[in-house]
């Protein structure tokens, strides 16, 4: 039965994107407010029937940036960006050039202020990355990066990458780091969503003035340990 209702759980998810997408454009084509309380709404609707047809509840833990900061956060699945979006003010993601080319997810992306970063060259690709951070500046926000790059399922190592400690010296902004339990219920990839209580937790904000390495080892370090601990709080041990 759980897995029949994941399915339809992840069934009226897309739909009611694709329906939200089109009763919020005019709104979205208009103003870039339009985009974001169509994507607000449409995480509220996520976690409401994330509860109600699979049992899989969720909460958003610790100080919620409200300034212009740096958000560096562990990424498990789309549940992650649900909560993190949903909980902040104004926030826009850099993401992956081929998602702009998604239906609905792309157009509003855009309208929202997300940075898509282009597959390729490391050098040419950080290179246009905080090019494009800084000529969208002038929509005030909290700019949104997966460190890791990618999503990363629970337990699995992977490197934490040099763009961010380059966006943190460019943008001379506090950086917020969150760590997150989600992928145990809900993975990168399938259908089946688990029962539980999904978790993302904001964590003491890393002030400017570090140097690359610094910061790079002490946002590892916190996000890891932080995600460990919600990790092992929901049963899963990612030291074993």
């Amino acid at each position: 039965m759980r897995w029949v209702m994941s399915f339809l759980f992840v069934v009226q998810m897309y739909a009611m994107m694709a329906i939200m997408g089109i009763v919020f454009l005019p709104w979205a084509l208009l103003s870039h407010h339009g985009a974001r309380a169509a994507c607000k709404t449409y995480c509220r609707w996520v976690r409401f029937t994330a509860r109600w047809m699979v049992g899989l509840r969720t909460e958003v833990r610790g100080p919620i940036p409200q300034d212009e900061v740096l958000i560096a956060a562990k990424h498990q699945s789309f549940l992650d960006i649900i909560l993190i979006f949903g909980a902040i003010p104004a926030g826009k993601f850099i993401m992956k050039r081929e998602l702009m080319w998604a239906p609905v997810i792309g157009q509003y992306a855009l309208r929202i202020g997300c940075v898509p970063v282009a597959r390729g060259k490391r050098g040419q690709a950080i290179a246009k990355m905080l090019k494009d951070v800084h000529d969208g500046a002038a929509l005030p926000g909290q700019l949104i990066i997966y460190p890791q790059g990618t999503r990363i399922a629970p337990g699995v190592k992977a490197p934490y990458k040099v763009g961010t400690a380059l966006l943190y010296e460019q943008t001379g902004q506090a950086c917020v780091p969150a760590a997150t339990n989600v992928g145990l219920f809900w993975p990168r990839k399938g259908i089946y969503r688990k029962p539980g209580l999904a978790v993302v937790e904001f964590l003491p904000r890393i002030e400017p003035g570090l140097d690359r390495d610094s910061f790079l080892q002490q946002l590892q370090e916190e996000v890891e340990t932080a995600s460990n601990a919600l990790m092992k709080e929901a049963g899963f041990d990612a030291q074993a």
